[in-house]
């Protein structure tokens, strides 16, 4: 097994609103090893940006606070690095791809200029060098006439383009991470598959490790190797990208495929809809965050919240019911006994 790049331990992050105490992580772990892709999965609003965001100590601080955990890379722990120390490792060695690249650029320096930054205040090389190496990294995600853009401005490029600038940004630096939060989000399907290709080829050629953040189940299947399923801030299931969608044990999980259109026909007739509603983060769940809406509850899921439990070879589920049987595990009844 390759060796691990980040390790990120019991990760607590809470928002203080004047509504209340929003729980947004709620005790996450997961490694992440040189070279692989580690998918993260949910809706919107279950936690997944919020533990990357946290990881980077990008949140707003007020009103949001890590409470608790570790994030050890090249080891180090993220958490309790200098303002200074974190702001040279961000681009440097983690690179971060957002969501909305419009929001991202800054809309009156030239794309070349932006690309060119973060070599400048990582690397220290020259602007002449800043400039050569940012129209070889255009032409490298695919955009043509590279030394022709480099003097054009975000609003000059479409949505697909400037998401291939964002990749650009982000690899000028040669991190060793790269996150992207959704990059995909905002594109039609076409530009999806392109970018996804992209970051595919750029990752073999390169050799980093990525975190790809997304509710889209179905550009996780052809891109990770792992995924983790997030729901209410917890990791509730983590196996094998296969695994996941071969064999999900997590009624969760298990709603979230039924939901998608499959290709071979299966369920064609009518798509499933997972019934209820999000969960109310302001309310801190002493229970499965899942039971109001799950098929599968039982009186103990109402009581305690369930750990990660080994269900096969590096998979692992938050759930008191072995979905298959239809029936509490063991774990469920001596937990039931205490």
């Amino acid at each position: 097994m390759p060796p691990k790049v980040l390790e990120v331990k019991d990760l607590i992050t809470r928002f203080y609103t004047p509504e209340g105490v929003v729980h947004a992580v709620n005790g996450v772990s997961f490694d992440l090893f040189e070279g692989e892709t580690l998918g993260i999965v949910g809706e919107s609003g279950c936690g997944k940006s919020v533990t990357m965001l946290s990881v980077l100590r990008l949140i707003p601080q007020p009103p949001g606070q890590i409470e608790k955990g570790e994030a050890l890379f090249g080891g180090r722990d993220l958490l309790k690095l200098s303002d200074d120390e974190m702001r040279y490792l961000r681009g440097a060695e983690i690179a971060m791809i957002f969501q909305d690249p419009m929001t991202s650029l800054n809309p009156v320096m030239t794309i070349g200029k932006q690309i060119a930054e973060p070599m400048l205040e990582h690397l220290g090389v020259t602007v002449e060098e800043a400039r050569e190496r940012a129209e070889e990294l255009l032409k490298l995600v695919g955009i043509p006439q590279a030394d022709e853009r480099l003097d054009d401005y975000p609003h000059q490029f479409s949505g697909g383009m400037r998401q291939r600038v964002m990749i650009a940004m982000a690899l000028s630096c040669n991190p060793k991470i790269l996150i992207a939060d959704e990059p995909t989000t905002a594109l039609d399907v076409t530009i999806q598959a392109q970018i996804v290709d992209l970051v595919k080829e750029i990752r073999d050629q390169l050799g980093m490790a990525i975190i790809w953040i997304t509710h889209d189940l179905g550009i996780i299947a052809g891109l990770a190797e792992r995924v983790k399923v997030m729901y209410a801030g917890y990791i509730v299931e983590e196996a094998d990208v296969r695994e996941v969608y071969g064999n999900p044990k997590h009624p969760y999980t298990m709603a979230l495929l039924g939901s998608l259109p499959r290709v071979d026909g299966r369920h064609a007739d009518r798509l499933a809809n997972i019934e209820g509603r999000p969960p109310d983060l302001l309310q801190m769940a002493h229970f499965c965050p899942f039971s109001p809406r799950c098929e599968y509850v039982r009186e103990i899921c109402w009581e305690q919240n369930p750990p990660l439990r080994s269900v096969g070879n590096q998979h692992n589920i938050a759930c008191w019911v072995d979905v298959d049987r239809n029936e509490l595990v063991a774990e469920a009844q001596v937990a039931s006994n205490v």
